[in-house]
């Protein structure tokens, strides 16, 4: 028989580790690597990973984590996971109400429905593919495609993708459907001219502004409208100015080097 005194022993005990685990409690992450990424700026990124294939980029593993041993085996996987930092939105803070692109921009929904940047901790996840790992003077290198992550991106985990775990065919994506209606793009005679110069430093140039612009980056609220503005958009260290001309089709004007 437990005795009275142990018993007020024991749930004081217990309400002080359930207080414990309620309390927050703050964590220190480290950075392991840092994204190269033809985004130089948030305008045009895709909403999603893999929503433009021609989207190549590297992973840079920084500090201790520089190491061979931390990725032994990591080839195996076609896809990864990128866990990291919005750190091109961090300073803004979050609201427990966003407006989501895929809603319009009009409607409000609560930030944990939602994959806005602007979150009470502004953690992202992406899968993007594989391609090859290097090393170069001792920097290890994975080379990745398909991402949508701002070029400075700090990576904090890297796991691999299992299709049979992490991709579960019945779930139900509510308002985020996968977009069905795309751009047509065109080039001006100017722009293709350029692109002879550009894609023998930029492999697959012309793939990577069609794949973009066939996403619509306009502001949500512009999709399915047109309108007579010149749009222009950093992709590496280009300029791409790129008009709409029709609700359906978009012509690329001119590219440019930025000085």
């Amino acid at each position: 028989m437990v005795k009275p005194i142990s018993l007020i022993v024991t749930l004081v005990l217990l309400v002080k580790n359930m207080n414990d685990i309620t309390k927050p409690q703050g964590f220190s992450l480290n950075t392991i690597g840092i994204i190269e990424s033809p985004y130089k700026e948030k305008f045009a990124i895709p909403r999603q990973a893999n929503l433009v294939t021609a989207a190549k980029g590297r992973v840079l593993l920084t500090g201790q984590q520089n190491n061979l041993d931390i990725i032994r085996d990591i080839e195996q996987f076609s896809h990864l996971w990128l866990l990291f930092i919005f750190h091109g939105t961090q300073a803004q803070g979050w609201k427990p109400l966003v407006r989501p692109p895929r809603l319009g921009g009009n409607k409000k929904t609560g930030v944990l429905a939602t994959r806005s940047p602007f979150r009470p901790n502004p953690v992202g996840m992406s899968v993007v593919k594989l391609d090859k790992v290097s090393t170069n003077k001792q920097q290890i290198i994975l080379y990745i495609s398909g991402l949508d992550l701002l070029d400075g991106t700090p990576i904090f985990d890297i796991k691999p993708y299992i299709p049979y775990s992490d991709a579960i065919t019945t779930a139900q994506s509510g308002y985020a459907q996968k977009p069905m209606d795309t751009l047509s793009v065109t080039f001006s005679q100017k722009a293709k001219e350029a692109l002879v110069i550009y894609e023998r430093q930029y492999s697959e140039l012309a793939s990577f502004i069609e794949q973009v612009l066939a996403q619509d980056p306009r502001p949500a609220y512009k999709s399915h409208q047109c309108d007579n503005r010149e749009y222009g958009m950093r992709l590496y260290d280009l300029n791409i100015r790129w008009q709409l001309i029709s609700v359906t089709s978009v012509i690329v004007l001119s590219i440019s080097a930025i000085d």
